[in-house]
């Protein structure tokens, strides 16, 4: 049977290798992994509490208008119930992004390295792509709009960036805003937006009415810790959002999602937690990264984007035969490098000791 062509040019999306697999390749009791970027604290206890308690009516369909987490996150953000968007995790709406806007004839210009479900969904849809390779992991604003033509019809901007962790700053955002044609849609990624520094933030919210164009994305999936039920959201004017409301499935959100979701907001407490143990983990495990002499790009995020001294699909293996998890660089587009997400206190200990060891072996190669 025939598809579209492209499909025979693409390959599935490659996750990382899975715990049960790696424990009977190697022998192996226990695993650590740090490849994808979840929060090693687990999710709001109060989550927990609420399906302990409440047994869930899994034989209706879920609110397709997801109403109360609808309201909660209006109300939370301070922006109209209508300009809001949920999908089954923030690439959902990416893919819809992709299927209202982007079609044969038409260009769409992304960051590399950055997210790759961007260009897939992009390539899928017949869009041809624009690719400006970033700078010391940033952005190249400047270059991603003198790429912008006629046929440009979205922009996707990444901050922080996934794999390099780096957000871009406001002055800059707003500059390219500023300059970037206003019917050329621009989506500003920010999965890892709970992870920044207060100083960091761009405020992106609090400008959608100036920039109509402009739609932001966010998730339940990393610091919330809800990656596996799949939930994250979109805020846009309401033009946008009603259009991209029409290509969205009517019950793409599952009731034990919104749930969870709508309980893990109200848990500031938790997000705070995990906040504050991410940045104490971060700063130990960079000051020992300068005690061995890699390098590291200065990450917004839970993970690190970190320079090897040899490829980063040797120290992927050195690390798996360990125990260890990561994602090597080379499948991220980042020859040389690991991505690593940081784990709890006792585990980034334990890796301390397992890189250091490398480290002593390769500067004796």
């Amino acid at each position: 049977m025939e598809g579209k062509q492209i499909l025979n040019q693409l390959t599935p999306y490659q996750q990382g290798k899975q715990i049960k697999d790696i424990k009977e390749a190697y022998g192996l009791n226990r695993i650590v992994k740090l490849a994808s970027n979840e929060n090693p604290y687990g999710y709001s206890p109060q989550v927990k509490g609420h399906f302990l308690n409440n047994e869930s009516a899994l034989e209706l369909y879920p609110d397709g208008y997801t109403a109360e987490l609808r309201t909660a996150v209006a109300s939370k953000l301070n922006v109209n119930e209508k300009q809001l968007l949920f999908g089954s995790g923030s690439e959902e709406i990416v893919q819809m992004i992709c299927r209202a806007f982007l079609y044969p004839g038409v260009n769409t210009v992304v960051p590399t390295p950055t997210f790759p479900q961007y260009k897939h969904n992009a390539l899928i849809e017949g869009a041809d792509i624009k690719e400006i390779p970033t700078v010391h992991g940033f952005h190249d604003l400047e270059k991603m709009l003198e790429s912008i033509d006629e046929k440009t019809s979205v922009v996707w901007l990444c901050s922080p960036n996934n794999p390099s962790g780096v957000s871009i700053p406001q002055r800059s955002l707003y500059s390219f805003l500023d300059n970037c044609p206003k019917d050329v849609l621009v989506v500003l990624d920010e999965a890892y937006y709970e992870y920044m520094d207060a100083d960091q933030d761009p405020d992106a919210i609090g400008n959608l009415s100036i920039y109509e164009n402009l739609i932001i994305l966010r998730t339940f999936s990393k610091a919330y810790g809800l990656a596996g039920l799949r939930i994250g959201y979109a805020i846009a004017n309401q033009d946008l959002i009603t259009k991209l409301d029409v290509v969205r499935g009517p019950f793409n959100t599952t009731s034990m999602a919104q749930k969870a979701a709508l309980i893990a907001l109200e848990d500031r407490a938790f997000i705070e937690e995990a906040r504050l143990k991410n940045n104490t983990v971060k700063q130990s495990f960079t000051w020992f990264l300068d005690s061995i002499g890699w390098t590291y790009y200065d990450s917004q995020t839970n993970f690190l984007l970190i320079s090897t001294p040899i490829s980063g699909n040797e120290v992927f293996q050195y690390l798996i035969e360990k125990g260890f998890i990561v994602r090597p660089g080379e499948v991220l587009g980042c020859p040389n490098t690991i991505r690593v997400t940081l784990g709890n206190e006792e585990d980034m200990k334990q890796l301390q000791d397992i890189l250091y060891a490398l480290h002593q072996q390769t500067k004796e190669i």
